[in-house]
């Protein structure tokens, strides 16, 4: 066999085993690039190790560091408690409100997995008080933290981005993140309507959340010194072109100085095994271009493909593999390589659609009751709903998005 095909099996291992175990597959992918490169390759660890991608491991850090901050000195919940004030009780209200606030939470570095954790229990609660049915809130809420999903701030962009740079996509962040954000509020309210949302807009003000609204807790110095830290880390980046990594972890440092936050607590709650498998498989990645794996696999999906069925492919095959696997982690190191190659098969394609496919197809399954934010919203209903039923109903909204996703990328992004 092929150190190409071997290369490949090693990657269809962990991706296979990141679907079905909880086995850290960055680890496994580190492993797997070392004894194939050094024992088969006739490679050094070091050049092994050359593929460890040290400028995203650096802002990995600094980005999750400072939201680590905001979220363990308890600035984004207090944030939280003051935009759901803004609903006093109004039923229709309260998810759209909720879509915005973790649309924003997730934008301006957070992600959508720290934004779902935040949102979920207080917006199942709400909910639940409110009459909104739970599968609703959880569509608002989880959709609007995914929309923000890809900011050039948020680790799952921050990765997005990266990948695209190295494949000679540098410079289009804001329209990744723009497509994304489109496609989430499109199915979002679009679900949300279909579902009988507008019916909850024939109801008045009430006081279903007057518990929420009376339990706001205050902001000390710390709460706006963490807040004046996230507006000079978006500002520099935004207008000067700073670079994210480094002026995250100057801001995060500041704060730690500055007594904003119990250190230790904050690193803890960073996400060290998300950050691990997507360096981990990077380096499998660089591996497979260095044996000719990848070639393989776009050689494979190009066979299937046209021109101008090329996207819809991508985005339902990236989708399938996202309902079950990490997004940031494995899916989008795993096959935003393969795009230039996808591009050049199809003769000559402009690669950009085929990148923006795989980002926003991978992103919309992940709301299912099998990713992070799915079970968050699940977890969060305990108590307050069917969380057999929610997880059905999650699931199914999950799978749906596969095709949902491949019709979407046709039209936007063909």
């Amino acid at each position: 066999m092929s150190l190409a095909w071997i290369s490949v099996a090693a990657l269809v291992l962990a991706i296979t085993l990141s679907c079905t175990t909880t086995l850290n597959v960055g680890v496994l992918s580190l492993a797997l690039a070392l004894v194939i490169g050094v024992a088969l390759a006739d490679m050094t660890p070091a050049q092994v190790l050359a593929g460890f991608p040290i400028d995203l491991f650096a802002t990995l850090v600094g980005v999750t560091l400072l939201f680590a901050i905001a979220e363990v000195n308890g600035t984004l919940a207090r944030v939280t408690q003051r935009a759901v004030r803004l609903c006093r009780g109004h039923a229709g209200v309260l998810p759209v409100m909720f879509f915005a606030v973790g649309f924003v939470l997730a934008t301006i570095g957070a992600g959508a997995t720290p934004a779902s954790a935040l949102l979920a229990p207080p917006a199942m609660a709400v909910a639940a008080r409110a009459g909104v049915p739970p599968f609703l809130m959880a569509l608002m809420a989880g959709n609007g933290a995914l929309a923000g999903t890809l900011s050039p701030f948020a680790p799952t962009g921050i990765v997005a981005n990266d990948k695209m740079a190295e494949i000679g996509l540098a410079g289009f962040e804001w329209q990744t993140f723009a497509y994304n954000a489109l496609a989430h509020a499109l199915v979002g309210i679009g679900g949300f309507l279909l579902f009988g949302g507008w019916k909850l807009f024939r109801r008045g003000a009430g006081s279903a959340n007057a518990a929420e609204v009376e339990k706001a807790e205050p902001m000390d110095a710390r709460h706006w010194l963490t807040v004046a830290g996230i507006v000079a880390f978006i500002v520099p980046v935004t207008v000067f072109k700073l670079n994210v990594g480094m002026v995250a972890v100057i801001v995060a440092a500041a704060l730690v100085l500055l007594r904003a936050v119990d250190e230790p607590k904050a690193i803890a709650r960073m996400p060290w095994g998300v950050i691990l498998m997507v360096t981990g498989v990077t380096v499998l990645i660089a591996l497979l271009r260095e044996t000719e794996g990848l070639a393989l696999i776009t050689s494979g999906i190009a066979n299937l493909s046209t021109p101008t069925t090329i996207e819809p492919i991508v985005a339902f095959g990236v989708g399938l593999v996202s309902v079950y696997s990490s997004t940031s982690g494995v899916v989008l190191p795993a096959f935003l390589p393969m795009v230039p190659d996808l591009a050049a098969r199809l003769g000559g394609l402009e690669p950009l659609p085929i990148a923006l496919s795989m980002n926003v197809a991978a992103s919309l399954v992940d709301l299912s009751s099998l990713s992070t934010g799915g079970a968050l919203f699940i977890a969060g209903a305990a108590g307050f709903a069917d969380t057999r039923k929610l997880f059905n109903q999650l699931l199914a909204w999950g799978m749906s998005m596969t095709l949902v996703g491949a019709a979407l990328c046709y039209v936007l992004c063909g």
